[in-house]
């Protein structure tokens, strides 16, 4: 029976001086094997992933581990408690407007100068190195003058710190209506094959401020920098995020599948030992992020989201009705709006009312089979 261990983190102060702290769970040796790392709930309605989290644990007590994992439920605990109504908010800071889950540290400008300093060290050396140089600048980062950063910062580098000491990387997340999907860095396409998730977005070196591009870029870059000096380093290292349905629910039944899903994939890097979990056998469709489409409502009304998700549409296909009961006399109440390309829908507005220029869907087009 492996015993996990609980800690926490203070990663904010309120008004009235209370401190907003974090669980912080660890389960296995961190001295031996690799480092995995899961944080869940960084925007406040996205709660299935403390489900998984709360299945992974009850897993995670019986199972052969060669490493260590750490896993943090209610990354943002100002997020999950940002309540309007019977509605919770948290995808945006309320003070500066911000994306919580933009606010991560990017590092890549340190690898120029490592792979110069580094191009003759052995892989072993370069990976401790550029790992132990990642949590060194990260803790510069905290360790500044309390005044140099804001909550939001402060509350994704104190996450982003953990998630450096770590090889593997997953941050749960949800969609507003959502079918399942994984963010999965390009390098890592083999990887997306042994998740229980039909359909895969292959994202480029582009940071854009996200957890998983802050854990990922520097060692896409470290390999691109080291190849000009001749060397060649393979990127092990590997950071996902994991969409796991719609916001605002948890389903503890289907969070034991999203475990089951998880583990398979850490059974795959060998963080999980004579496991019985594989990967499930399904149709697995991936797209590039660039062929990642939104659709935005040409109008404004009330919304009939026709298109269902997860399934393939044929270019031409009724993608959403929009009702206009203001253009009812002039015969033009109902208004059938189609898609162009045959696509894949992912995801739509949790709202059926949408003003005029409202992200409505996300599609796969151009999409393959992995």
């Amino acid at each position: 029976m492996n015993q996990i261990n609980q800690t926490s983190i203070q990663v904010a102060e309120l008004a009235n001086g209370q401190a907003m702290s974090i669980p912080v769970f660890t389960v296995g040796d961190r001295n031996t094997g690799p480092h995995v790392y899961i944080q869940a709930n960084m925007h406040g309605a996205e709660v299935q992933g403390n489900a998984v989290i709360y299945a992974l644990l009850e897993k995670l007590k019986t199972v052969r581990l060669s490493g260590s994992i750490t896993l943090v439920p209610y990354a943002n605990p100002i997020g999950c408690n940002q309540k309007s109504g019977e509605f919770t908010l948290g995808r945006f800071d309320p003070i500066t407007g911000e994306n919580w889950n933009r606010m991560y540290h990017d590092h890549t400008h340190l690898v120029e100068e490592f792979a110069i300093h580094h191009a003759q060290s052995s892989e072993q050396e370069i990976r401790n190195e550029f790992k132990n140089l990642l949590i060194k600048k990260t803790d510069e980062l905290l360790n500044q003058p309390l005044h140099t950063m804001n909550t939001g910062m402060r509350i994704a580098v104190n996450l982003q710190r953990l998630a450096h000491e770590a090889d593997f990387v997953l941050d749960l997340h949800t969609g507003p209506v959502s079918s399942k999907h994984l963010y999965c860095p390009e390098y890592a396409q083999a990887s997306a094959a042994y998740f229980n998730i039909p359909h895969t977005l292959l994202i480029p070196n582009e940071f854009d401020g996200a957890m998983d591009e802050a854990c990922f870029c520097p060692w896409w870059a470290l390999s691109e920098a080291l190849k000009k000096q001749g060397r060649q380093f393979d990127v092990i290292n590997e950071a996902f995020t994991v969409e796991l349905g719609s916001q605002e629910q948890i389903d503890l039944q289907d969070a034991q599948l999203d475990a089951n899903s998880i583990l398979s994939y850490l059974t795959y890097k060998e963080v999980i030992l004579e496991g019985d979990y594989q990967p499930a056998s399904m149709n697995r469709y991936a797209c590039y992020l660039k062929n990642y489409k939104t659709f935005y409502a040409p109008m404004g009304g009330m919304v009939e989201y026709v298109a269902p998700l997860g399934e393939h549409i044929n270019a031409g296909d009724t993608l959403v009705n929009i009702l206009r009961m203001d253009k009812y006399v002039q015969g033009e109440a109902l208004n059938p709006i189609k898609f162009e390309h045959d696509a894949i829908a992912i995801l739509h507005f949790a709202s059926a009312s949408v003003n005029q220029g409202t992200e409505l869907y996300k599609l796969f087009t151009n999409y393959f089979e992995l």
